[in-house]
C-alpha cells in the first residue's frame, strides 16, 4: 500500500501523463480524420500521423511533450501563437488551421460546443467532444486494451478526476460506447493502485450541483485594453475558459479534524456580454457533507484588474447564495494572493461560524497591512498619518506648510500614503502625480468620467491657467457691477484647448453656449437666487434669512449674556468688551423692548467670529491681497419670525504700533452709512465664507469622517452587521478628501488662493478643532442646544423647541435625524437584542477605539466621547456619523453654486479695509466719489471670483449614479426579512418626508423658506435629479 506524499505525488505524476496524451491523442485524431481511416480528408500526411503515434508510445517522448505543454501552455502562462513553434511535435504545423478556429473572435472552447462549431476537419464533432474523445480513448486503451477505437456507437457520461476539485467530487464527460455505464445521474471516480492500474467506480448519492453566476462591469480600462498584447493574451485565457477561478470555502470546520474543511475550486467561463455587464459561468459539484457556503476565494486570470460586482451561487436546496463584491480584482501576475469576499450574511464575532473565524480575522489583518514602505495604486491597505503632505517645498519653498495633525496643530488624521520625506522638510510628505486611497475606495467609472475627477481635474488643470491667460492681471477686479452679470449674459473667451478636445467636453456644465463658433467661451450659468431676484444679494432681509436657510446654517447662536465679552488676553488683543452698547440695539429695536429683555426673551442672535479670527488677523494681513477683521454680526427675531440684522462689529487687534481699533457699523438711512453698511457686510460674508467652506463644510464632514472609514476597514469585518450599515455612507469619500489634498486645501490650492486666510487656511481649521470640535457636538439636537437654538422638550414633535420657530435647516434637519435613528435603532435592536452583546463586541469596541485614540488623537483624552455600552449608545453614535455624512453634508454642499455662484453674494475674501480703519485722504475721496469702486475693490479680484463659480459649480453637481440616502436596499439587507422591512418603512418615510417639504415650502407663513424671489429651502429633500439641483441627501460625501 502506497501512502503519504510518495503516494500523492505518484497521483500526480499519473494524472499529469493521462492528461498529456489524451492531448496528444486528440491531436491524432484531428489531424487523421476519421481516426486514421481518411489521411487525405483531413489534409495531414500519413507521415505526420506516425509520427504522433510514435509519440504517443514512447514514454520519454511523452515525458518530453509533457514538460513543453507545461512550459508553454501549463500554469499560468497566457498562450501566444509563436508558442506553437517551440513545441516539437506541433513543428510546421498551423495552429489555428489545428484548433479550428481560423481566427475567429476568441471563444471558450465550451462556447463552441455550446454553439455546434465544427472545425473544418473534422466536419461531424464539435471541438469539445474531440478532445472528450481523445481523453476516452486513451484511458479505454489503459482500462480495456481489447476495445476497438470504432466500437463506440452510444453516448455515455465518462468521469475524470477534476483537476480543481479538493474533496470526492468528479468530472463527467459524454463519450461513445455500447457497453459502459448508461445512467448519466451517477457519479464515478477513477482510481489506480501502484502495483497495477485498474478501474474503481464509486457512486455518491447526495452531491449537489451548483452554478455560479458572476458579474463583471465592463470598464473603460477594458475597452482600451482591447488593443495590446496582454489583450491577446487574456482573449486565449477566456478561450480556454480559465478567466476568474472560484473558490468555495465551507463555513463549516471538519468535525473529523477540528480543521478547515478543503474548498471546492473550478474555472469561471465567459457566457454573455449584455451592456456593461460580462457573466461568467462555473459549475460545482458539492460534496453533501460540504456544509453551507460562508465565503468565496476569486483568482483573476488576466493581465487587468477587473470589476467584480457579485456572485450568485443558485442549486442548494436552501435557495441562492449571495456573494456582493463591487471590487476590483487585480490580476494574478500583479499579486498572488487571492481576493477573498463573505457571503451575505451578516454575523457578530461572537456568531461566526467557526469555518470562517481564522479568515476573518486573515483579512483584516490584510486590510490593516503594515507601516513600511510606500503605498502603491491598487492596494487595499488602511493607515493613519498627519497633514504633511499640502506643499512642495523642494520645488517650491513658498509652499512650506506646518505638519496639522500633532500637538502644535491638533487635526484628524487622514490615509497613510507612505511617500518619502522632501530633501528640505525631513517633516514634509513628497507629493507625487496621484494620491493613493485604498482601490476600493476611488470613484466609480461613471462618477470618474461625468462628474468628479475628470471634471474637476480639468477645471485645475486647463480652466484655471486659461482663466489666467485670459484674465492677465491676477489682481484686477470688476470695474462694474455691470461686468459682474456679463459673466452669465456674456462670457469670458478662453483659449482653446485643441490638444484635450473641446471647451464643452471638458467642462460640459460651464460651457453651455458658444457665442462665436471660431471662439471657446466661459459662459456661466444663472443661479436660482439671482434667476429669481437679481438684487436678492442687496437686501438686509436676505442676508438675515440666510443664516438660519442659506449655505451655512451652522454658525447662527442665541445671545444669552450681555454685554458681550472676548475671551482673549487684553494684554495681547485689547479690550475685552464690545464696542456694540445696548443704547444702539434700543435704538435699533425703537423702543419694542430694552436690550436686557431682548436677551432674556431670546430675542437676540449673533454670528461670533471675533475671538477665532484676531488671533490670525495680524498675519493675514501680511499676506498680498486679503485683509482680516475679528467680527460680530447682531441680529433681532422679529415678531414675524424673521431675523433683522443691527450692527455689525469690525475689531483691528493692537499691530504694527498700532492699538487695538474696531468699529460698529449699522443700517442706515444716509449714503455713507448705507455704503459703509454695506462694505461691512462684505467683509462679514467673506468671513461666512471661509468658515462655512474650512469648518462647517471640509471640517465638519470630510475630514472628520475620515478617521471613522479607516478605523471600519481596520477593525470591522466585512461581514459585520455594522460595517454593512455604515458600508453605503463612506463611499468614495477618501477619493474626494484625495482629491482635495491635491487641489483645494494644498498650499497654492484654490482655498489659498481665492480665500481669505490664504495660506494659514489649514491652521484656522485646525484652531477650530481645537477649540470647538466635540464629537457629540455634532448629533444635530445636541448641536441645536450647543447653540442656543433650540432646548429640550418632550411635547414637541421632535423632542426639542426650536428659538427661532421658522428656522429651515432645524425645521427639516431634525425630521430627517429622527427618520435616519428610527431606522438605525431598527437595525442596531435586531442585531443587539442582548446590551451584552455591545461590550462583548471586540471588533465594536476596536474600532470605536480607534476612532478616538488613533482617528482623533489629538483629543483622545476628552471626557465626552460617548462610551459603547447599550444599544442606545451605539444608536446614537452610528446616527451621528450617518446624519453627518449625509444630511449635514448635503445642507453646507448642493446650494454651494445657488449661494455663491453669484459671488457679490458670498464672496471669498476682502482685498481692501474698511475706508474709516485708517482714514486715507486718497481712499476715502474715492469712497465719496464712488463707492462702489470700493466695493468692487473689496470684493475678490476677477480670477479669484471666477475660478471659485466654476469650482463651486462643480461641486454642487449631482453624478447619474449618485446613490440617495434610503433609495436603494443594500443587498446584505434583504438577507433578514426584518432589516429588509425597516428598510421598507425607512424608505417610504424619506418619501413622505419629500411631502412635508413640499408643504412646509408652500406655506406663507413660513417666510424664511418662501416669499417674493426666495429660492425654497429644499437641500435637506432627499432624492434629486442628475446635475445642480440645490437638492437630494446622498448616502456619503461622494464630493
Amino acid at each position: 500500500m502506497i501512502r503519504g506524499d510518495r503516494a500523492n505525488g505518484m497521483r500526480k505524476s499519473f494524472k499529469a501523463e493521462c492528461d498529456t496524451k489524451a492531448f496528444l491523442l486528440w491531436l491524432r485524431i484531428t489531424w487523421s480524420g476519421k481516426r486514421g481511416d481518411n489521411f487525405e480528408s483531413a489534409g495531414r500526411k500519413p507521415a505526420e500521423v506516425r509520427a504522433l503515434n510514435e509519440l504517443l508510445s514512447n514514454p520519454e517522448s511523452v515525458t518530453k511533450a509533457r514538460a513543453e505543454l507545461a512550459r508553454v501552455i501549463g500554469g499560468n502562462k497566457k498562450v501566444e501563437e509563436i508558442d506553437v513553434s517551440n513545441l516539437p511535435f506541433l513543428h510546421s504545423v498551423d495552429m489555428k488551421d489545428r484548433m479550428g478556429i481560423a481566427l475567429r473572435k476568441p471563444e471558450p472552447l465550451i462556447e463552441l460546443a455550446k454553439s455546434g462549431y465544427t472545425p473544418a476537419h473534422t466536419k461531424t464533432r464539435t471541438a469539445k467532444s474531440l478532445l472528450v474523445e481523445g481523453k476516452h480513448l486513451l484511458l479505454a486503451t489503459m482500462l480495456k486494451p481489447q476495445l476497438h477505437q470504432s466500437a463506440l456507437p452510444a453516448k455515455i457520461p465518462l468521469l475524470l478526476p477534476k483537476p480543481f476539485l479538493h474533496g470526492s467530487g468528479h468530472a463527467a464527460f459524454p463519450v461513445h460506447s455500447s457497453s459502459l455505464f448508461t445512467k448519466p445521474n451517477k457519479q464515478v471516480r477513477v482510481g489506480y493502485k501502484h502495483e497495477s492500474i485498474k478501474s474503481i467506480a464509486s457512486v455518491t448519492q447526495q452531491t449537489t450541483d451548483v452554478k455560479a453566476v458572476l458579474t463583471v462591469k465592463q470598464t473603460v480600462v477594458d475597452f482600451w485594453s482591447d488593443i495590446g498584447l496582454e489583450r491577446g493574451l487574456d482573449d486565449f485565457t477566456d478561450l480556454f475558459g480559465k478567466t476568474l477561478l472560484l473558490e468555495l470555502v465551507s463555513a463549516e470546520l471538519d468535525p473529523k479534524t477540528g480543521l478547515e474543511k478543503a474548498s471546492i475550486r473550478k474555472y469561471a467561463h465567459k457566457i454573455d456580454h449584455e451592456g456593461e455587464d460580462i457573466k461568467y459561468e462555473a459549475d460545482f459539484v458539492v460534496p453533501p457533507d460540504f456544509g453551507e457556503v460562508g465565503a468565496i476565494f476569486v483568482e483573476n486570470e488576466h493581465h487587468k484588474e477587473m470589476y467584480l460586482h457579485d456572485v450568485v451561487l443558485d442549486g442548494f436546496p436552501t435557495g441562492p447564495v449571495h456573494v456582493t463584491c463591487d471590487s476590483w480584482i487585480h490580476s494574478k501576475f500583479d499579486n498572488k494572493k487571492k481576493r477573498l469576499f463573505f457571503t451575505n450574511k451578516s454575523y457578530l464575532p461572537s456568531e461566526t461560524p467557526n469555518g470562517l473565524k481564522k479568515l476573518r480575522g486573515e483579512e483584516l489583518q490584510t486590510l490593516r497591512g503594515n507601516d513600511n514602505g510606500e503605498r502603491k495604486k491598487g492596494e487595499r491597505i488602511y493607515d493613519y498619518d498627519v497633514y504633511n503632505d499640502l506643499g512642495n517645498p523642494d520645488s517650491d519653498p513658498e509652499t512650506a506648510r506646518p505638519v496639522i495633525g500633532g500637538k502644535q496643530h491638533p487635526y484628524p488624521r487622514r490615509c497613510r500614503t507612505g511617500r518619502p520625506r522632501t530633501e528640505s522638510d525631513p517633516l514634509t510628505e513628497t507629493r507625487s502625480g496621484s494620491f493613493y486611497v485604498p482601490r476600493d475606495e476611488e470613484f466609480s467609472e461613471i462618477k470618474m468620467g461625468t462628474f468628479s475627477a475628470k471634471t474637476l481635474k480639468s477645471v485645475f488643470h486647463a480652466l484655471i491657467p486659461s482663466l489666467s491667460s485670459a484674465i492677465v492681471d491676477s489682481d484686477l477686479g470688476f470695474p462694474f457691477l455691470s461686468s459682474i452679470d456679463a459673466l452669465f449674459n456674456e462670457g469670458i473667451n478662453l483659449p482653446s484647448i485643441k490638444q484635450q478636445g473641446s471647451w464643452k467636453d471638458v467642462l460640459p456644465n460651464l460651457f453651455r453656449a458658444i457665442v462665436d463658433e471660431t471662439k471657446d467661451v466661459l459662459k456661466f450659468e444663472t443661479p436660482a437666487t439671482m434667476e429669481r431676484d437679481r438684487f436678492f444679494w442687496f437686501r438686509d432681509e436676505e442676508f438675515a434669512r440666510q443664516t438660519l436657510s442659506g449655505l451655512n446654517p451652522c454658525s447662527i447662536k442665541l445671545v444669552t449674556e450681555w454685554p458681550l465679552r472676548s475671551k482673549l488676553d487684553p494684554e495681547i488683543y485689547g479690550t475685552q468688551e464690545s464696542a456694540i452698547t445696548a443704547e444702539m440695539v434700543e435704538q435699533e429695536i425703537k423702543g419694542f423692548m430694552t436690550c436686557e429683555q431682548a436677551v432674556k426673551a431670546q430675542k437676540l442672535f449673533i454670528l461670533d467670529y471675533h475671538d477665532l479670527f484676531l488671533p490670525f488677523v495680524s498675519k493675514i494681513r501680511e499676506l498680498k491681497g486679503t485683509t482680516l477683521y475679528g467680527s460680530r454680526t447682531l441680529f433681532f427675531l422679529t415678531h414675524e419670525g424673521t431675523l433683522r440684522p443691527l450692527a455689525i462689529e469690525l475689531t483691528r487687534p493692537p499691530m504694527d504700533g498700532k492699538p487695538q481699533w474696531k468699529e460698529v457699523y449699522r443700517p442706515a438711512w444716509h449714503s455713507t452709512g448705507v455704503w459703509l453698511w454695506r462694505l461691512a457686510k462684505a467683509h462679514v460674508l467673506a468671513h461666512e465664507s471661509g468658515y462655512h467652506q474650512l469648518i462647517s463644510h471640509w471640517l465638519r464632514t470630510h475630514c472628520c469622517t475620515e478617521p471613522y472609514i479607516i478605523a471600519a476597514n481596520r477593525q470591522l469585518s466585512e461581514m459585520h452587521p455594522i460595517y454593512r450599515l455604515l458600508h453605503p455612507h463612506f463611499r468614495y469619500t477618501m477619493e474626494i478628501n484625495a482629491l482635495a489634498r491635491q487641489f483645494l486645501i494644498s498650499a497654492k490650492g484654490v482655498i489659498e488662493t481665492s480665500f481669505f486666510p490664504g495660506k494659514y487656511s489649514m491652521e484656522l481649521s485646525s484652531a477650530v478643532y481645537d477649540q470647538e470640535w466635540r464629537f457629540d457636538y455634532e448629533a444635530l439636537p445636541k448641536d441645536l442646544i450647543k447653540r442656543g437654538m433650540a432646548v429640550e422638550d418632550p411635547s414637541a414633535p421632535n423632542g426639542l423647541k426650536l428659538t427661532v420657530e421658522d428656522y429651515p435647516y432645524a425645521n427639516d434637519g431634525l425630521v430627517l435625524w429622527d427618520i435616519i435613528k428610527e431606522w438605525v435603532s431598527d437595525y442596531v435592536n435586531h442585531y443587539y437584542s442582548d446590551p451584552s452583546l455591545i461590550v462583548s463586541d471586540n471588533e465594536l469596541q476596536a474600532w470605536w477605539t480607534e476612532v478616538r485614540t488613533v482617528g482623533h488623537a489629538d483629543k483622545k483624552d476628552e471626557p465626552w466621547w460617548p462610551v459603547l455600552q447599550t444599544p442606545q449608545d451605539l444608536v446614537e453614535t452610528l446616527t451621528t456619523i450617518i446624519w453627518i455624512v449625509s444630511g449635514h453634508h448635503a445642507a453646507v454642499n448642493f446650494g454651494q453654486y445657488t449661494y455663491a455662484g453669484y459671488f457679490p453674494n458670498r464672496p471669498t475674501t476682502a482685498r481692501m479695509n474698511m475706508p474709516t480703519e485708517d482714514q486715507n485722504d486718497e481712499i476715502l475721496k474715492l469712497f465719496w466719489e464712488k463707492p462702489e469702486v470700493i466695493l468692487l475693490t473689496t470684493f475678490p479680484s476677477q480670477i479669484q471670483a471666477t475660478t471659485v463659480m466654476a469650482i463651486l459649480d462643480v461641486l454642487s453637481n449631482h453624478s447619474p449614479d449618485e446613490e440617495y440616502l434610503g433609495q436603494e436596499i443594500e443587498p446584505a439587507w434583504t438577507e433578514e426579512p426584518v432589516i429588509n422591512a425597516a428598510f421598507v418603512k425607512f424608505n417610504g418615510r424619506l418619501k413622505e418626508f419629500e411631502g412635508i417639504i413640499d408643504e412646509r415650502n408652500t406655506d406663507i407663513k413660513l417666510k424664511n423658506r418662501n416669499g417674493a424671489g426666495i429660492v425654497p429651502y429644499e437641500l435637506l429633500k432627499p432624492f434629486s435629479d442628475p446635475g445642480v439641483t440645490g437638492k437630494g441627501v446622498p448616502y456619503s460625501i461622494s464630493i
